[in-house]
């Protein structure tokens, strides 16, 4: 068995193999602290026959074994893969697969398993760090090792690693991962903190990731990686040269087509026409096909960094068109229809009571979401026919990224006690619809009603570089990110960022670069902010169709009698005002009902429980007990109060059954409180007293 260790932030990271998994193609166990994965790596002996991409598979899982936990639900076993266990999947995979050559066709499964978690550190970080050690050890050609790190910013220090408590206090969560001296991902959030910031932060990462590079490379002395590579050109040079010849000119013409399906279908008929001498031969007829995608690749990448023009005519910085209409949709809470160029999204915020806080349950500890965000992109946006399932991992990742773009401006429970819930159905797709989501789900907000200060804008940046010289692009294409080299999301305000997101197609980036980038992308936000709140500068009264909820403090020594034995008290208390009651620990009870004047009387009620009422107040009662002195009368669930014989009628009443009954409902008026604190009605006193 190989072992190796190094302490990162404070803590032993142990690298090990030999011992676990010997018949996959590579295997380490990687722990930090005491949290540990399993990390394999598989491939097949043959490339996969009939596909032109890499058949990478990450599979990220983590077992509530491991943190000491049986899972919830019926079934009491892992089932489908979390959104947590996607998105660090996607955080594995995203920096692997570029580093991987063009043209390697064989499948690869990389699966990372989470045993045991020690509450404190995170096994996201991990994931990537066991994947590149993993792939180090296997016959797969890799261009690693990679590592990564998160950063966090506590009391105005970075802090490279931190604990899980740790972030709960952080301005910044921010991962990235690289190799020796590059950045190749990065994945955050932040509380609106500048540009400067992010890449101060960046810096303490890359110190981080070189020592785990380091390591990961001391580890691998020990053992053989070598592999080769098969040369898998099948086209002459004598058909290169003619293709080139023919269509270099026709393939130029496409970047005056201005909009992406006419210039899809042009590019459609010239391929086309380029095949049909290759009709009949299987193998050379694929290739002419890559080889004219190959065309088209160039001469988008050659015209952005020659002439600074790009496919659809637009300088590097320029914007595409923005349009907005708000309140699209009559019945939703909150709705806006936002375009940027071919991109469009339709956004909607639904108010909900805390009832309808998503449960997590994994294992760490258990917790609920109060804000989601859910980003359902159709075959229909980007004019294909597709398979409708499940949501894929593309739509999870992008609704997540928006989500904590958007995250930092929402008010707080005590000033907004609502479950807020987007949704952003994109329409149409040519350019960053994640990005398109964000700005639509900030407006959608506004239109509900949510009291947020200000909007937040995303933007998607590209590049082009060829080695030495480079151009970055604002507001990227599709067809820009396909055949780019970068695709650089940044969301924020006009004060900070909220949510970044980059990866890449080279090895890495300089910290120059990213820094043109950064800047790039704040001029690109600026503007779209001033379009946004020509459209939507304040939020809208709160929709009529929203729920009614409100929220204030109780004394904690009243949850019990607010609850009651079993639940009772607080059952009866729904049933009569129509409402949703919720109470926390804290002493925080939330109220939800349909309309004003349910919520009212709802309020009114858990009041005279929680509260000592005052003299002179008039409550709807019901008769629980007769004596021969008077009657006990329930005015709120588990409060009674006595309705003495002489306070029944203003005429002698001999017995208290001759008038009432149990469960009778009468109206009573509060006229005293006496020494005991014993509360007296009367029912008389809310009737007229006659003349004799």
């Amino acid at each position: 068995m190989i072992k190796v260790e190094k302490n990162i932030a404070g803590r032993p990271l142990k690298i090990e193999s030999g011992q676990i998994a010997r018949q996959a193609g590579g295997s380490v166990l990687i722990s930090y602290g005491e949290t540990s994965i399993l990390a394999t790596v598989c491939c097949s002996s043959e490339p996969r026959e009939g596909v032109d991409f890499l058949p990478l598979q990450v599979e990220y899982r983590e077992k509530h074994y491991a943190g000491g936990k049986i899972p919830g639900g019926f079934f009491k076993r892992e089932a489908k893969p979390t959104d947590a266990e996607v998105l660090t999947s996607r955080l594995t995979d995203r920096p692997i697969r570029p580093l991987i050559p063009k043209g390697y066709y064989h499948e690869i499964q990389l699966m990372l398993t989470t045993m045991s978690y020690d509450h404190e550190n995170t096994p996201d970080v991990m994931a990537a760090i066991g994947a590149s050690a993993a792939l180090l050890l296997s016959p797969v050609p890799f261009d690693g090792p990679i590592a990564s790190v998160k950063i966090g910013l506590i009391d105005g220090e970075y802090v490279l690693n931190p604990t899980a408590e740790q972030m709960q206090s952080s301005d910044l969560d921010l991962m990235v991962t690289g190799k020796k001296d590059k950045i190749c991902m990065i994945e955050g959030g932040s509380n609106f903190v500048p540009e400067k910031t992010i890449l101060e932060a960046l810096e303490v990462a890359l110190e981080g990731i070189n020592d785990i590079v380091d390591l990961q490379m001391e580890f691998s002395e020990h053992f053989d990686n070598s592999y080769e590579m098969t040369d898998s050109k099948v086209l002459s040079d004598e058909i290169e040269n003619k293709l080139n010849e023919e269509y270099s000119s026709k393939i130029d013409e496409l970047f005056d087509i201005g909009t992406k399906q006419e210039r899809d279908d042009k590019y459609n008929e010239i391929v086309k026409e380029a095949s049909q001498p290759f009709e009949e031969d299987e193998v050379l007829l694929p290739e002419v096909k890559a080889h004219m995608k190959l065309m088209f690749k160039n001469a988008v990448r050659k015209t952005v960094l020659d002439r600074k023009v790009r496919v659809d005519g637009r300088g590097p910085e320029d914007i595409r068109e923005i349009t907005i209409v708000p309140s699209l949709l009559p019945r939703v809470h909150g709705s806006v229809l936002f375009t940027r160029g071919e991109t469009q999204a339709i956004a909607t915020t639904t108010l909900g009571s805390s009832r309808d806080e998503q449960i997590i349950d994994s294992m760490g500890e258990d917790s609920k979401k109060s804000f989601m965000l859910h980003y359902n992109f159709p075959p229909y946006s980007v004019g294909e026919v597709g398979r409708i399932g499940f949501t894929n991992r593309r739509e999870v990742g992008h609704g997540h990224l928006a989500e904590r773009s958007l995250k930092p401006i929402l008010p707080s429970n005590e000033e907004f006690p609502y479950t807020v819930r987007i949704v952003s159905e994109i329409t149409e797709s040519n350019g960053s619809s994640s990005m398109a989501s964000v700005c639509g789900g900030s407006l959608a907000l506004m239109c509900a009603g949510v009291p947020i200060k200000e909007h937040v804008a995303g933007i998607a940046m590209g590049l082009i570089t060829d080695g030495e010289n480079y151009a970055v692009l604002s507001d990227i294409l599709g067809t820009e990110d396909f055949y780019g080299d970068m695709d650089f999301k940044v969301a924020g305000t006009k004060d900070g960022i909220s949510a970044i997101q980059l990866d890449l197609k080279v090895p890495g980036l300089s910290m120059d670069v990213l820094s043109n980038a950064l800047e790039q992308a704040n001029k690109g936000r600026l503007h779209i902010l001033d379009e946004m709140n020509k459209a939507v500068d304040k939020p809208y009264p709160l929709s009529p169709f929203a729920p009614q909820i409100e929220s204030f403090p109780i004394d904690k020594e009243k949850i019990g009698a607010l609850i009651g034995p079993g639940g009772k008290n607080i059952k009866a208390l729904q049933e009569k005002a129509d409402c949703v009651i919720n109470i926390d620990d804290d002493g925080l009870v939330s109220v939800s009902a349909s309309d004003k004047e349910k919520l009212d009387n709802a309020i009114s009620m858990i009041k005279a429980v929680v509260q000592d009422p005052e003299v002179g107040t008039v409550f709807d009662g019901k008769v629980t007990k007769i004596l021969d002195f008077g009657a006990f009368v329930e005015f709120a669930p588990g409060r009674e109060g006595l309705v003495h014989i002489s306070q029944i009628a203003w005429e002698r009443v001999n017995k208290v059954d001759d008038v009432l009954s149990v469960g009778d409902e009468v109206k009573i008026k509060l006229f005293e409180i006496d020494k005991q604190g014993r509360l007296n009605f009367s029912i008389k006193l809310l009737t007229e007293k006659p003349e004799k």
